[in-house]
């Protein structure tokens, strides 16, 4: 059986559990918190979670488990059929991912865990914030899915990230990415009526009640 090591605070943990959860592929969570250690630390050497456990050995990375998942199980796809629109869904992905999220992250201890950041690291991840924002905007829009005709690896992303990058972008950034992105509020609260979002968002929220309480012991 798949075994799916991490937390359930992890924004990439969850994308990776949805697509799981999507695929109705049987599978066990492995709690694995960060900073790992040893016997952890040897499956997945960078520490970072979350990873993925197969019969044939383990690897890392979100975006790595979400397309061995579409080539082990390839229904219901989570990916277009089309080679050019697969890479475009990718591409929305990734701006999520590294210009909106991974600036975002860089505020996350202050935002939600009562951590410090310096006036300097908030100016860069404002300015970097602000720019994905207006990529994505310009990449896409939100009427519809951000996968083609049906839930896929580009919705998973953009409903873990978006509502935790907007609210630390709000408390720390005196940035609203929703204000740049027409129709996004009402495509999320369409994506959390899918059986597999509110199973994750679920397991998130007691895992973040979870991990408040570990921070603070």
């Amino acid at each position: 059986m798949l075994k799916l090591y991490g937390f359930s605070v992890s924004n990439y943990y969850n994308v990776a559990k949805a697509a799981l959860l999507e695929k109705g592929l049987a599978f066990e969570e492995v709690a694995a918190w960060t900073p790992l250690n040893d016997d952890f630390l040897r499956k997945s050497p960078m520490g970072k979670v979350p990873f993925l456990e197969t019969d044939q050995g383990v690897f890392t990375e979100a975006q790595v488990i979400l397309d061995y998942l579409e080539e082990v199980q390839p229904e219901p796809p989570l990916l277009p059929a089309d080679p050019f629109q697969r890479a475009k869904v990718r591409e929305i992905s990734r701006v999520i991912e590294l210009y909106m999220e991974l600036p975002a992250r860089r505020v996350y201890p202050a935002a939600f865990f009562g951590g410090q950041v310096s006036n300097e690291t908030c100016d860069e991840a404002r300015a970097t914030l602000r720019k994905g924002a207006a990529a994505l905007a310009a990449l896409t829009g939100f009427d519809g899915y951000l996968s083609g005709d049906r839930f896929g690896q580009a919705d998973a992303t953009a409903v873990m990230h978006l509502p935790l990058l907007r609210d630390a972008g709000r408390k720390l950034l005196d940035v609203d990415v929703y204000e740049t992105l027409p129709g996004v509020k009402d495509y999320l609260a369409r994506m959390r009526e899918r059986d597999s979002v509110k199973a994750v968002l679920a397991d998130q929220k007691a895992g973040m009640e979870a991990f408040i309480k570990r921070k603070q012991g």
